[in-house]
């Protein structure tokens, strides 16, 4: 009777306690929303200025976000369209990626069967004007919202096309833009397949699932397959479940969730019987490859169904759930994480501007795959085979953030009305890029000739400068001829990206993945282990 007397008195003091700790957290959530709420009446009435009340809530509210993780965000009404967007891979709108270019915004990318490739819009195209609105100097965002609309309404464009001097007017009919999650399957050669995922929207696994029937239809003797995740920033969960399932048996544990309710905490398992649960499997990865994408990778390795390669992912193991709220509004929030059939989760505990830190290999819990490979949690996924990715050398770099190759293109496809099928393109007029380059003398400049405009500025405070601009003068002129060589020395890799860039002037989405293959090293190194079952299974330790 004393120890039930005892456990009686703990048990009412503990929930005592309990109840006094709830009645303070509810106390301080009142006392703090009050408190937010009469700064924000004073703010909208006396402040010496007009305010925006909607824009200064959502800067109260994206600050308080802020101090959670990058993934728990706001979403306002005016929002909706690019959440849906991000969510389903759908959007109303012309069907055409848009980029601020100088003073207008440009078309850079229109949808293969979109509502813009219908009506002759091209990449390159700098939009003049929409519904009669100047949109000279006009953000990206700016211009896009009013491309966006209900389907079956009309948007009058004017556009400036590049060699023309009159400015043309074009109507689209807008329409349900739906952005293809496979732009591209097929065979490499006559024994290795491919197939690139890029987002796990609505239908990712069902689109999957049809490439690899298709390639197994029509290429029965397929013998290995390369499944390309690069750059793929994840989506629903249930699709990282169905893709994984088109490869791992029936009933296997995929991923498991836990979160602060534990009643939500679920085990999500593989339901049908794999499409192909013998075929050799390569998964390519890099920094981008994240949630959903780190899923299906992850449990793959630590199932040792696979083998991975390429870049160390990103590091994304949160799972976020969608509050609907007044006005249309939207809150997207963590509500757990989740963990892979090893047992690791790999998310990366800490950030530093929104992006995940790097976390030190001894500093990361160790856990074994099915067949006793060490793997690590933590920080996203380790490849299997690592292959790294070289930084660009300065004058590519310099080429893409300058437009310089896109801008080439857009020229090429003025003089060149066809030039065949995608994969067998190839570029042979290097010297018209070089001529091209020098006609725009845009200047290039190296961090070092940077580096020596600083230190000329400092010796000329100094009085200083007549002591050193000849030797500076002397290292400019080597630093010139070396950039007139970088060209050359670097004229396969600029090849192969002005090929990819013509190739989707006339192929859209599905000629520039056919062309980047042609010259992936990656894909290559795939290739190599898919073409030797004894490199192949040395990887998964299947000897």
């Amino acid at each position: 009777m004393k120890y039930l007397r005892l456990i009686a008195i703990t048990l009412v003091v503990t929930l005592s306690f309990a109840f006094i700790e709830g009645e303070n957290k509810q106390f301080e959530i009142s006392k703090n929303l009050e408190i937010f709420t009469n700064i924000y009446k004073e703010l909208n009435t006396h402040y010496v200025d007009d305010v925006d009340p909607s824009r200064l809530m959502r800067i109260g509210i994206e600050a308080m976000l802020e101090t959670l993780d990058p993934y728990t965000n706001y979403i306002s009404e005016s929002d909706i369209e690019s959440y849906r967007y991000m969510s389903a891979g759908k959007y109303d709108g012309i069907g055409a990626n848009v980029r601020k270019i100088g003073n207008y915004v440009t078309i850079v990318e229109p949808f293969e069967g979109g509502p813009a490739v219908a009506a002759g819009l091209r990449a390159g195209d700098k939009i003049v004007e929409v519904d009669g609105r100047d949109a000279k100097g006009k953000k990206a965002d700016e211009v896009n919202d009013v491309l966006k609309g209900f389907p079956g309404t009309e948007v009058k464009i004017k556009i400036l096309r590049p060699g023309e001097e009159a400015e043309r007017e074009v109507v689209v009919k807008r329409d349900e833009v739906d952005v293809k999650n496979v732009p591209y399957y097929g065979m490499l050669n006559d024994d290795i397949g491919y197939l690139i995922l890029t987002t796990f929207t609505g239908s990712a696994g069902k689109n999957v699932a049809a490439a690899i029937r298709a390639l197994k239809t029509d290429h029965p003797q397929m013998k290995g397959l390369i499944f390309d995740l690069r750059d793929n920033g994840g989506g629903y969960l249930r699709e990282a479940v169905s893709i994984s399932n088109l490869f791992i048996p029936k009933d296997e544990v995929v991923v498991t969730t836990k979160g602060k309710v534990r009643d939500r905490d679920r085990s999500f398992k593989t339901m049908e019987q794999p499409a192909v649960p013998e075929l050799p499997l390569v998964v390519l990865t890099n920094k981008y490859t994240a949630s959903a994408s780190e899923i299906v990778s992850g449990v793959l390795q630590d199932l040792d169904r696979g083998v991975i390669l390429g870049d160390k992912t990103y590091g994304k193991g949160l799972v976020q759930n969608t509050v609907d709220l007044e006005y249309n509004a939207k809150l997207k929030l963590t509500t757990a994480k989740y963990y892979i059939p090893s047992g690791r989760c790999i998310q990366s505990v800490s950030y530093q501007d929104g992006e995940p830190v790097d976390i030190p290999d001894d500093q990361r819990a160790s856990f074994k795959t099915r067949g006793g490979r060490k793997v690590l949690d933590g920080g996203g996924i380790i490849p299997d085979v690592e292959t790294g990715k070289e930084d660009q050398v300065a004058i590519i770099r310099f080429l893409v953030e300058n437009d310089l190759i896109f801008h080439f293109a857009t020229e090429y496809r003025l003089k060149h009305e066809d030039i065949g099928p995608a994969k067998d393109f190839v570029f042979t007029d290097f010297d018209d890029f070089v001529d091209f380059i020098e006609n725009k003398q845009i200047d290039f400049k190296t961090k070092t000739e940077k580096e020596l405009d600083q230190l000329i500025d400092a010796a000329e405070s100094d009085h200083l400068d007549e002591l050193i601009v000849e030797q500076v003068n002397d290292i400019r002129s080597k630093i010139s001829q070396e950039k007139s060589d970088d060209l050359i020395e670097n004229k396969d890799e600029i090849v192969a990206l002005i090929e990819r860039e013509i190739v989707s002037r006339y192929h859209y989405q599905t000629g520039r993945s056919e062309k980047t293959l042609q010259n992936d090293r990656d894909v290559k190194q795939a290739m190599e282990i898919l073409s030797d079952p004894e490199v192949y299974n040395r990887y998964l330790r299947r000897n």
